[in-house]
C-alpha cells in the first residue's frame, strides 16, 4: 500500500485525499483547522461548479449537497452604461442570459469542506491538524512515497517559483469583495430561473450574483472584482461585516442598479458572510525542492492561481485533482520522481492552459471584436448558450473568442444561419 501526504483541505487537497482513499492508498490529509473551526469560521470563496467539476464529485460518490443546492441552468452577461441610475433594461448596454448544457451548482466551502473532512476520517483515512512549515517536508519527503501540497497560501508556495513566462501580471488586476447574503429577489425577466449573473461596468469592474447553499440554507453570493485604485477598491480596510454588506450595496445602487432593486431586503448570512482580498494571478512551476533534497508537488492553485472574474477557481481545482488521481493510479508502483511530477503537472495543464488565456483576456480592457461577441449573443441565443458552456469547457474558447478572425466567421456564420 502506498503512502500519501496531502497538505491542505481545499477544494482539491481533499477530493484527491478523497480519490486516492477510495482506490486503497494509505492517505494523511494534513489541515491547519478542524471541520468544526472551518464551519464556524469566516467564508473562504465565491464557487460555482459546473457539469464536469460536478461529475467528478459524482463520480467519487461527494455530491452530498446536490439535493439541497439551487440547480443553477442559465448564466447571463449584461454591460452597464457608464453613468446610469435607471433599473429599467435601457441601462444596460448589453443584457443576455445562456443556458447551460448541464446544471451548475454552489456550496459554501465552509459546508463541503468541513463535510468531506469529516468523511475522509470516518472512511478511515489519517487526519491531522497542524499547520506545515517548510522545515517540516523534508522529513515528510522521506516517510512518504509521495507529497502533495494543496494548501494555496503562505510559505509553502513559495517553494515553487513562479513561471514568468506563463504570468503576464506581477501585481493584483482586481480588488475582490464578497458578501453572502439571505433575501435577494429573482431577476422579474427570468424569475423562475436560477442564474450566475456577470455584471461589467466598463472602466470599473465587475459584479457576480449566483445562488448558493451556506450553513443556513439557500442564499446568494454578491461579488465584487473592482479595478485597483477604483471606486470599488474600498474594503480593504472594513472590518465590520455590517458595514461591508452596506457599502456592497451602495456601490450596487450607484453602479447596478437593476441588481439593486432585487437587493433591498437583503441581509449577511451569518457575521462571517463576508470576504475581501487581493492576489496577483501566478503560474508556478509545480515541483517544489526541499532543503534535504527531496521534491513536493504542487497541486491547483499553488501552482496556477487565476483571478477568479471567470469563475473557474473550484472548477479548476476538481479538474486538477480529477488528473492528478489519474496519473497517479496510471503509475503504479513507480517512484514518483521529478519527471513524473512534472509530466503529471504537464498533463493537467493541457485544461488549465485555457482557464489563464482566458481569465488574463478579461482582466484586460476588451478588444472590439469580443465587444462585438457579446452583443450578438444578446441577438442570437445560440451563441449566448455557447459562451455560458465555455465556463464549462474553456477549451471551446479557442475556437470563435481569442482571435478576431475566427470571431468574425462565426458570428458570419450564426448571422447567416438564423437568415436562412
Amino acid at each position: 500500500m502506498r503512502k500519501i501526504l496531502v497538505v491542505g483541505a481545499g477544494q482539491s487537497g481533499l477530493q484527491l485525499a478523497l480519490g486516492l482513499q477510495s482506490h486503497g492508498y494509505e492517505v494523511t490529509l494534513m489541515s491547519n483547522r478542524t471541520a468544526d473551526e472551518i464551519r464556524t469560521g469566516r467564508v473562504m470563496s465565491t464557487q460555482c461548479m459546473f457539469h464536469t467539476a460536478l461529475q467528478h464529485e459524482r463520480d467519487l460518490q461527494l455530491d452530498f449537497w446536490e439535493s439541497q443546492a439551487p440547480k443553477i441552468r442559465g448564466l447571463g452577461i449584461s454591460v452597464a452604461v457608464p453613468g446610469s441610475h435607471d433599473p429599467g433594461p435601457s441601462q444596460r448596454a448589453i443584457d443576455w442570459l445562456g443556458r447551460l448544457d448541464g446544471f451548475a451548482q454552489s456550496v459554501d466551502q465552509r459546508v463541503k469542506m468541513a463535510g468531506w473532512m469529516e468523511t475522509f476520517a470516518q472512511r478511515g483515512g489519517q487526519l491531522v491538524i497542524h499547520g506545515v512549515a517548510v522545515g517540516d517536508l523534508d522529513y515528510f519527503s522521506r516517510a512518504y512515497d509521495l507529497v502533495l501540497i494543496a494548501a494555496g497560501k503562505g510559505e509553502l508556495v513559495q517553494m515553487f517559483g513562479r513561471d514568468a513566462s506563463r504570468s503576464p501580471y506581477s501585481a493584483p488586476q482586481r480588488a475582490l469583495s464578497v458578501a453572502y447574503v439571505h433575501g435577494m429577489a429573482p431577476r422579474p425577466e427570468h424569475p423562475d430561473t436560477e442564474a450566475v449573473r456577470c455584471n461589467l461596468v466598463p472602466g470599473v469592474g465587475e459584479m457576480f450574483i449566483m445562488p448558493t447553499v451556506t450553513t443556513s440554507g439557500r442564499a446568494d453570493i454578491l461579488f465584487w472584482e473592482g479595478i485597483p485604485g477604483g471606486p470599488l477598491d474600498a474594503f480593504k480596510d472594513v472590518k465590520d461585516p455590517a458595514e461591508h454588506l452596506s457599502l456592497t450595496l451602495e456601490l450596487m445602487e450607484r453602479f447596478l442598479p437593476w441588481e439593486y432593486a432585487r437587493a433591498t431586503k437583503v441581509e449577511l448570512t451569518d457575521a462571517g458572510g463576508t470576504l475581501a482580498g487581493r492576489y496577483a494571478p501566478t503560474v508556478r512551476r509545480p515541483v517544489g525542492r526541499l532543503p534535504g533534497g527531496g521534491a513536493v508537488l504542487g497541486v491547483a492553485d499553488v501552482v496556477v492561481a487565476n483571478d477568479p472574474i471567470t469563475g473557474q477557481g473550484s472548477n479548476s481545482a476538481s479538474k486538477c485533482a480529477a488528473s492528478y488521481l489519474a496519473s497517479i493510479l496510471e503509475h503504479g508502483d513507480r517512484p514518483f520522481d521529478e519527471a513524473w511530477m512534472q509530466q503529471t503537472f504537464d498533463r493537467y495543464w493541457e485544461t488549465a492552459r485555457h482557464v489563464t488565456k482566458w481569465t488574463n483576456t478579461m482582466l484586460a480592457p476588451p478588444p472590439p471584436h469580443l465587444l462585438e461577441l457579446l452583443g450578438a449573443a444578446g441577438r442570437h441565443q445560440r451563441i449566448a448558450d455557447r459562451f455560458a458552456n465555455c465556463f464549462d469547457d474553456p477549451s471551446d474558447l479557442e475556437n470563435f473568442f481569442f482571435d478576431p478572425d475566427r470571431n468574425a466567421a462565426y458570428l458570419k456564420e450564426v448571422a447567416e444561419a438564423a437568415g436562412a
